[in-house]
């Protein structure tokens, strides 16, 4: 088995990344954007370089080798049997996202989510023409979890779409079955749509946990969901943009290929090879990452919970770690660390200003001098 080696440091400055140049000129470490600082898989360059070669860029049809790869996947790594015809091809999630948004419901009905969430579930129902109503994650047992409390009280005759991030970007939750069996209770007793975003969905950390698409979950109400995947995130393909939605429903999948007509551009032949080079031939790649986004994790885990009054929960999924700075009381905290040569997301971006999100998709090298200007800006604050 071929070994990949991901303490290799790629020099991304000055090549156009935004998650790099957004610094340029400084050196501060940039720990925001969700994308990973690894090589693509081999088999992902070979596709590349092949169309490369080819020559020819013009429109592209989704191949249909990568239809029936992706119907294998899902079946294999879900136990989801999808159907062809329930695929809809995207040049991303968002766009998918906003889709969903315009084509459920009329003119200022309301969409649902639960905060801290991605930031542009907070943005996309208001420029669809939609009411966005949030309400507050709770954490329980360490743990971010639904309040359905409080989201079922958050139901009006207006509601009809509920956005849902699993795994949940930012807190790292793969949300579980009991949890996501009684989300899919909640909307289909007021007849609410659920738009899953599932783009981490091949970045599970804990061994014991798997993630469950809300359709295979709760299979009773599948006709009233569209699930979002890309390889994207797992595969550090972001520029590349192509995502699909599965969408069980003939008549909710009309309603949501329709929103789309003459807004959203076609995908790219790069990114259709490199989907299907990903999710072909390339889930060695995918494991060993994996094990090193967990040595990551657990280094970045401890390192925190040393570093009183910080603190954060563990990340079950993902490459993001949310972590409570509120008992530093940071007029901007976002501008102070980067005065220590540390580049985070803002939780205010999220929807919880008392937090910064860390992406810890990089070389260990980089998180190791992350974490050491981290216990310095620490202790400058405490002086």
């Amino acid at each position: 088995m071929t070994t990949y080696n991901f303490d290799e440091v790629m020099e991304r400055r000055h090549s156009n990344s935004l998650k790099w140049d957004k610094y340029q000129g400084t050196d501060i470490l940039p720990l925001w954007v969700a994308d990973m600082d690894f090589r693509v898989a081999p088999a992902i360059t070979r596709a590349l370089k092949k169309r490369v070669e080819y020559g020819i860029f013009g429109y592209s049809l989704p191949p249909e080798e990568l239809t029936q790869v992706v119907i294998k996947m899902l079946k294999e790594h879900y136990d989801w049997p999808i159907e062809e015809d329930w695929i809809v091809w995207l040049p991303g999630v968002v766009p998918g996202l906003s889709a969903a948004c315009r084509a459920i419901g009329k003119p200022d009905d309301e969409s649902i989510c639960c905060t801290p969430i991605y930031h542009h579930f907070l943005h996309v129902p208001e420029r669809s023409n939609r009411q966005l109503r949030t309400v507050p994650l709770q954490l329980k047992q360490g743990r971010w979890t639904f309040d359905f409390d409080a989201l079922e009280a958050a139901f009006t005759a207006k509601t009809a779409l509920f956005m849902l991030c699993n795994p949940h970007n930012p807190t790292g939750t793969v949300f579980n079955k009991d949890e996501l069996q009684h989300l899919a209770s909640l909307c289909a007793q007021h007849n609410v749509v659920i738009c899953s975003d599932d783009i981490h969905c091949g970045l599970i950390l804990d061994e014991h946990k798997k993630h469950i698409p809300i359709a295979v979950a709760a299979p009773e109400i599948a006709d009233k969901t569209i699930t979002l995947m890309a390889p994207s995130k797992t595969f550090n393909l972001a520029g590349l943009n192509a995502s699909f939605a599965i969408i069980p429903d003939r008549h909710l999948r009309k309603q949501f290929t329709s929103a789309t007509k003459s807004i959203l551009p076609s995908i790219s032949p790069f990114a259709f090879d490199a989907a299907l080079a990903a999710f072909r031939d390339s889930e060695d790649w995918r494991q060993q990452l994996l094990i090193y986004l967990r040595q990551n994790r657990d280094l970045l885990n401890t390192k925190i919970h040393q570093l009183a009054p910080l603190s954060m929960t563990k990340v079950e999924g993902t490459y993001l770690a949310w972590i409570n700075i509120e008992q530093l009381g940071l007029e901007n905290p976002v501008q102070y660390f980067e005065s220590f040569g540390l580049g985070f997301s803002s939780g205010k971006e999220f929807g919880d200003s008392r937090f910064i999100r860390l992406n810890f998709g990089c070389t260990q090298v980089t998180l190791l001098e992350a974490l050491k200007r981290l216990e310095t800006a620490l202790a400058c604050h405490h002086q």
